[in-house]
């Protein structure tokens, strides 16, 4: 798609995009969960959207594939940390209709069906450290999912911009910096919806940048 277009879906669909952001922090909060410690979870919500704004003009095609992208950026998470069940996507994407919004049965029918998969895909397998939770079924499922691999990147770049945004980062950077070749290889190769290059080249420009790990 061209960035432009992609930009005038956007605007032509910024109430139910506002309104999916909004729920979306709502479920996190209910929760109570925080990121980063003393941050509302919705910043990494947000920050992890930001780059489907960025990018997403690369992996979308249709109008419907820009909505499925947003909604799985913000509901990233909600399997894995905010007690949903992939029933409660289901069931949450097709009741999903915010007041003055209309989207055509086409997309409708794309999100109800897409959104809820990308959601699972990107739901960490139960381990008992990160290695066995992210374990070969778990890139499996990922890569054989469209968009998947997309918004999984999305949701690394939001990771990985919020360890060196403060320029003293958190202990995650060096996780993120070690395990970097195998990660990207693993959503990569082979996926139904590959990553762009200049994903990976930012990735690898934040992890190449001047930054002070601080321990815990």
């Amino acid at each position: 798609m061209e960035q432009l277009d992609f930009v005038k879906t956007v605007q032509a669909n910024q109430q139910w995009l506002r309104a999916m952001e909004k729920e979306a922090f709502a479920i996190h909060d209910r929760v109570n969960q925080r990121y980063g410690k003393f941050l509302p979870y919705g910043f990494h919500l947000k920050l992890t959207a930001s780059y489907v704004s960025r990018y997403g003009h690369l992996v979308a095609e249709t109008e419907a594939d820009v909505l499925v992208l947003y909604a799985s950026a913000y509901l990233h998470d909600t399997i894995e940390d905010a007690r949903m069940t992939y029933n409660d996507v289901v069931k949450f994407v097709r009741s999903f209709k915010p007041e003055g919004t209309t989207l055509p049965d086409a997309s409708k029918e794309q999100l109800d069906r897409q959104v809820p998969e990308i959601v699972y895909a990107l739901t960490n397998e139960k381990g008992r450290n990160r290695d066995e939770r992210a374990n070969a079924a778990y890139y499996k499922g990922i890569c054989e999912t469209k968009f998947a691999s997309f918004v999984k990147m999305c949701d690394r770049l939001a990771n990985l911009r919020f360890t060196v945004m403060f320029v003293f980062a958190n202990y995650m950077f060096d996780v993120y910096k070690k395990e970097y070749p195998d990660f990207i290889r693993k959503i990569d190769e082979g996926a139904v919806t590959p990553i762009p290059e200049v994903m990976k080249q930012e990735a690898e420009d934040m992890l190449r940048g001047e930054v002070y790990v601080l321990e815990g």
